[in-house]
């Protein structure tokens, strides 16, 4: 990504750059989001030092250190209309099956989520990556006081889109606004719209600080991620530098070899230490990758 008239950003895994000393110090999830050159996924899931797997297990970015209450991941495929998602709820560092998806499958866009409930059910519907047509979407953060406002969200569904909710989280109810709000032709102003409504809804019912939110969205062909929180002190979230950066940087470094140099990725936790690899994306932003390399980056603030 780019922001304002900066260099364009590439995006590749690797490395590592702690959060900001103001950051809040919890996490609920993490998650990956990858755009490039059709690439196996276990190159990403499972390879690199502080891959997302370990850190289902070992996440250094919060309280906790574990995010055992299921996992997804969605994939894109040239000759498929939608999507692949699988999703189960037991914890991604023991599951077999995600570890032979991720062997087999090779996709040039693809999503990861491990889950740490907030408090709603852990359950296959309740994991990430929630899809809607071509729509992928993906969350680490929560809608404070979400039992009280979930009603009145509930509401500003567009009732052709409600009987789609399968799940009880403030995640996908963010989604399905999004969608109400037409995220399928301005993806920044429907997020933008969403975050409006949960502040205001908010505020309604006396939470002061109602989001706190990283999203990851995409039509298959483009990918945003927003980074934005009530409180002005979100969730940490990352994306990689040029890949022949990183080559020239780091010529002896056997896995950059297998990345091609339009590889993105954006993280909520960087992938290992290597350095000058992750750049972290500022406050209330939003970034949007496109598969012919005219990355970008501006501000964000609901409406």
């Amino acid at each position: 990504m780019t922001r304002d008239a900066s260099p364009p950003a590439r995006w590749v895994p690797g490395g590592g750059r702690g959060a900001r000393s103001d950051q809040k110090a919890v996490h609920m999830c993490r998650w990956l989001a990858y755009s490039g050159t059709p690439i196996l996924l276990e190159n990403l899931l499972y390879r690199p030092v502080h891959s997302l797997i370990d850190q289902s297990l070992h996440a250094r970015m919060g309280v906790e250190t574990t995010n055992g209450d299921g996992f997804g991941i969605g994939w894109y495929m040239p000759d498929k209309d939608s999507p692949a998602v699988v999703r189960d709820i037991g914890p991604a560092w023991s599951d077999r099956n995600l570890r032979e998806i991720a062997g087999h499958v090779v996709s040039p866009l693809f999503f990861a989520h491990i889950r740490a409930s907030t408090g709603t059910a852990v359950q296959q519907t309740n994991c990430h990556p929630f899809r809607y047509g071509r729509w992928m979407w993906m969350h680490n953060g929560a809608i404070e006081g979400f039992p009280l406002l979930r009603r009145d969200l509930a509401l500003a569904v567009r009732p052709d889109l409600f009987p789609h909710i399968e799940g009880s989280t403030d995640s996908e109810m963010m989604f399905y606004l999004a969608l109400t709000f037409g995220l399928e032709d301005d993806p920044r102003g429907a997020v933008a719209r969403m975050a409006g409504l949960v502040e205001r809804t908010g505020r309604q019912h006396g939470v002061a600080h109602a989001l706190q939110m990283t999203v990851a969205v995409t039509d298959g062909v483009r990918l945003w991620a927003f980074r934005y929180s009530t409180q002005r002190q979100s969730r940490s979230l990352f994306y990689s530098s040029r890949v022949e950066t990183l080559k020239s940087l780091h010529p002896d470094v056997a896995f950059l070899r297998d990345i091609a140099d339009d590889a993105r990725l954006i993280v909520s936790e960087p992938l290992g230490d290597l350095p000058g690899a992750w750049n972290e994306v500022p406050e209330s932003s939003y970034g949007v990758v496109r598969p012919e390399g005219e990355d970008e980056m501006h501000a964000f603030a609901p409406e």
